[in-house]
């Protein structure tokens, strides 16, 4: 995959601050191994011996990761080939991301085999970003908060469809968002958590009991939280107030200014704590693209003022958002640190799909993807394997 069949040499890396998994480092040195892989940091007073490349005025931290991104550059997850699937893999290197996870929308049974089987035949084929994975959006939610979402598929779950698109994707399958109150939910849930996919709870009008209920089965994560759900009151918590109180789940978030507004990001972050929040993007094909007119699925959308909403009905349609935008803006918005925001995008998606060994944080033995940042928090350059893919 990617970079990995080519030789080079180890190098050292000097910047004036290093994001790593437990710590940031004000200066100093940090390894990249000549099989692309990061080895040990060192102090700014303990110069290794061997080549330097210097960021002196910049910043590194671990390539971001992207599990809820529906298309980008004019391509679509679920419809481009997989020329198209590998281009939005290359454009994800111009938002900081190293690894994603391709997103699917709510479609026909013979829509998602398809996809699976797409994926499946082209398995590490990808030349940018890494697939590290399949996220399945839907087809198991609730009409009523349906979304951009076709309500024509929503259905029950069902464990013989699970067996099905696990078997088409070769195992790729590893995070599903479903709604809690659809019939058997909690049997479903448990089977796919056994089976080793991660289940996401959104697109519901679900109460309490059956979003706690099915947490308790196994879920671990909120689909983009605050979107796609009742509002909360003191006398109906529903999905929202299950995505509030239940400690250890991890709560989806996109922070582009127009999904959720700055005051109730910062409400969740503060009762959450910036650990247990997974900032994505929902980004559709119209990513890095102009405005006009657009599709998600079978629906058209329009782009306009940074945002996608649906010709019919006005309903926002994913977005447009980068994910190295969503990090700036938490930290524009004085929401949390550089630090924190950095973690939200990178260690907790990482950690929220079981996928900590390849991606997420620096620490050594792990792929050297990582990217450079200005103290701005703005992009300077992406790296993969340890090597320079993407200069802003």
């Amino acid at each position: 995959m990617n970079n990995m069949g080519r030789k080079m040499m180890t190098y050292f890396i000097h910047a004036d601050k290093f994001f790593l998994e437990n710590k940031t480092e004000i200066g100093g040195y940090l390894e990249v191994d000549d099989h692309g892989k990061f080895g040990f940091y060192y102090p700014e007073d303990e110069k290794p011996e061997g080549k330097i490349v210097d960021y002196t005025g910049k910043w590194i931290a671990p390539g971001l990761v992207d599990t809820h991104i529906h298309g980008l550059v004019n391509e679509d997850s679920m419809k481009s080939d997989w020329e198209g699937i590998n281009k939005i893999s290359e454009g994800l290197l111009k938002a900081g991301v190293t690894s994603w996870l391709p997103t699917t929308i709510t479609d026909s049974d013979k829509h998602l085999i398809e996809t699976c089987e797409k994926y499946a035949a082209h398995k590490g084929e990808e030349t940018g970003a890494k697939i590290q994975g399949l996220h399945f959006e839907g087809p198991y939610f609730t009409p009523k908060h349906a979304g951009a979402e076709n309500p024509k598929y929503m259905r029950d779950p069902s464990i013989e469809e699970l067996r099905r698109y696990e078997e088409a994707s070769d195992g790729m399958l590893i995070k599903m968002s479903m709604a809690p109150e659809r019939k058997g939910s909690k049997e479903f849930v448990r089977q796919a958590v056994k089976d080793g996919i991660i289940i996401s709870l959104g697109h519901s009008a679900s109460d309490y009991k059956d979003a706690i209920a099915c947490v308790e089965a196994g879920a671990t994560m909120f689909c983009h939280t605050y979107n796609g759900m009742e509002p909360m009151s003191q006398h109906a918590p529903n999905l929202l107030g299950a995505a509030y109180s239940a400690r250890l789940v991890t709560d989806e978030l996109i922070c582009d200014g127009h999904h959720v507004l700055e005051p109730t990001v910062r409400a969740l972050v503060r009762a959450k704590g910036p650990e247990h929040i997974c900032l994505i993007t929902d980004c559709m094909q119209a990513g890095l693209m102009p405005d006009g007119d657009y599709m998600l699925g079978e629906l058209p959308v329009y782009v306009k003022d940074g945002m996608a909403r649906l010709k019919d009905g006005d309903n926002l349609a994913g977005s447009i958002l980068l994910l190295k935008q969503a990090v700036k803006n938490l930290v524009d918005w004085n929401v949390v640190t550089p630090e924190d925001a950095i973690m939200m995008a990178s260690y907790v998606p990482a950690r929220s799909i079981n996928k900590l060994d390849k991606c997420g944080s620096i620490k050594p033995d792990k792929p050297a993807d990582f990217i450079v940042l200005n103290p701005d928090m703005t992009l300077s350059e992406t790296y993969l394997d340890g090597v320079s893919r993407y200069k802003a």
